[in-house]
């Protein structure tokens, strides 16, 4: 593809025909989005990052830092923190960061899981973009969220490529308060 006919179609669009669905993963009748197409390709990758970069150059938008989640928020975040010249700050998984922690534990569909955050992470009244590939239930988000919080630093936006409404985790987040940004839904699928 070249750039002009990058440049023709809207960027939802450009980017919604190049996620792959892979059919009845992790489980039967889940359709899975796959985001790595986006990343594979030099080109999409560029138009992927400058549409969030782009949107958090605003000195409205602009945050201190940006926070990634576990595991895919960790490649979006951490380029769209060095585009834009701010911190990156990781959120993982239980058991994965070396130093003090503040942990949050939520619930998924057939249990719970909990995220971490060193303690030092951000700094009292720090603007933080909270990214991720994909809100579904939105119980990620939410936890890092509230890891952020915990220690001071207000989250302005949480941001992700992939929106799946049915799943009710974006009307979740927005009804919590937290202004959200998205790139792609799928909406009925």
């Amino acid at each position: 593809m070249t750039l002009l006919n990058a440049a023709s179609l809207p960027v939802s669009d450009y980017l919604r025909e190049r996620i792959r669905t892979v059919p009845d993963w992790p489980s039967p009748g889940v359709q899975f989005r796959d985001i790595t197409p986006l990343l594979q390709d030099p080109q999409v990758f560029r138009v992927l990052i400058d549409a969030f970069v782009h949107r958090y150059m605003t000195p409205a938008l602009r945050p201190d830092v940006v926070a990634g989640l576990d595991a895919r928020g960790f490649i979006l975040g951490a380029v769209v923190a060095y585009e834009l010249n701010v911190g990156f700050v990781p959120i993982r998984k239980s058991g994965k960061l070396p130093f003090t922690t503040v942990a949050e534990t939520y619930e998924l569909e057939y249990g719970s899981a909990t995220v971490e955050l060193h303690t030092d992470a951000v700094k009292q009244g720090e603007r933080v973009l909270l990214i991720d590939d994909l809100i579904a239930t939105g119980g990620t988000m939410m936890a890092g969220r509230k890891l952020l919080e915990k220690l001071g630093a207000t989250v302005t936006e949480g941001a992700a490529i992939v929106d799946l409404p049915e799943l009710g985790g974006s009307q979740r987040l927005r009804d919590s308060g937290l202004p959200l940004f998205t790139l792609v839904d799928f909406a009925g699928h």
